[in-house]
């Protein structure tokens, strides 16, 4: 009997600690609330979020590991996404699927008249060349001229899409003129070389591969038509939550350019068996580019809203947008 009574007391004074436990635990719960239960989650969960394509400098510092070992010992951790285009890469910025990105020129003009909250960081120079409308080499187009009423692929939104709507008006041409055929770079590549379409317009190093590979012609470039610009872009609540990790970001950036512009052939022989391109297209992709970043200024976004007013004049943005309410500080 008394085994028995001293069972249930125990029984009883276990139960007793854990109802005492229980409550403590919910008076910390109400005490910290939920802001401060935010905070530590944000403070266990430290990265950073990083788009990138096919190629860029990006790519190299991605290839090279220096920024994952850098950021790692700062307490954060990495995590690379490739995107096959610019404007695929700005919708997982818009989504909040990355913090951080490059792209060309058109690609967040889209985005922001979309309402994307993005922030130009930093832009690299023009490179003009890097970019180009191909036709087959049997082809009978000649001019951009001859383009009318023919299909034209290109990536939606991406740099060659201002690239295209440039070309056709100093030939006379209007957007309409043509039939455009909207496909990322690898899909294209095939419709292409299949004959589906009688034009492509795209960027290194497609590009550069697609010269050496497939003996496509060059109609026109972008030197003296476009800048083509390349631009770091970010997220704005990740820009103004990191201001240190951006610049650690853009640090290791110019780095990796300056070394990129001293070690082209490593760079190609480095990025050919990730990329699944020859070495000979890299380096021809290579010599068309230079390096370094460049604060953003005035004149770019001057640049980066001519850009704007053009796609909103033919329709291709539904509004129009101040490219300027884009800066970290506005």
């Amino acid at each position: 009997m008394r085994r028995k009574l001293g069972t249930r007391l125990f029984a009883l004074a276990l139960l007793a600690g854990l109802l005492v436990a229980a409550a403590a635990g919910c008076a910390t719960a109400a005490k910290s609330g939920p802001g401060e239960k935010q905070q530590k989650t944000e403070e266990k969960v430290k990265q950073v979020r990083i788009g990138y394509q096919k190629y860029g400098t990006v790519n190299f510092l991605k290839a090279q590991g220096k920024l994952d070992q850098k950021l790692q010992a700062a307490g954060y951790t990495v995590t690379w996404t490739e995107f096959p285009g610019g404007p695929q890469l700005l919708e997982a910025l818009n989504v909040g699927s990355i913090d951080f990105g490059h792209t060309g020129e058109a690609p967040p003009i889209f985005a922001q008249a979309a309402g994307a909250p993005l922030v130009y960081l930093a832009y690299e120079q023009a490179r003009p060349a890097s970019e180009a409308i191909v036709v087959s080499e049997a082809s009978l187009i000649q001019s951009v001229k001859d383009l009318k009423d023919k299909k034209v692929a290109l990536n939606k939104g991406s740099n060659v899409h201002y690239l295209l709507v440039k070309l056709l008006e100093q030939a006379g041409l209007s957007y309409s003129d043509v039939r455009t055929v909207f496909l990322p770079p690898a899909d294209a590549r095939v419709a292409f070389e299949r004959g589906s379409v009688d034009a492509w317009v795209i960027w290194d190093p497609y590009f550069a591969a697609v010269q050496t590979s497939a003996k496509a012609r060059v109609l026109a470039d972008g030197k003296d038509v476009v800048s083509n610009h390349e631009f770091y872009l970010a997220s704005r609540p990740f820009a103004k939550r990191n201001k240190e990790i951006t610049a650690i970001l853009l640090e290791e950036l110019n780095k990796v350019g300056a070394w990129a512009k001293a070690n082209p052939q490593e760079v190609a022989q480095l990025l050919s068996p990730q990329l699944g391109i020859d070495i000979p297209s890299l380096e021809l992709a290579m010599g068309r580019r230079d390096y370094g970043l460049l604060p953003i200024s005035g004149q770019v976004i001057a640049e980066q809203q001519r850009v704007a007013d053009t796609f909103l004049q033919i329709g291709l943005i539904p509004k129009a947008i101040k490219v300027s309410e884009a800066l970290l500080d506005s």
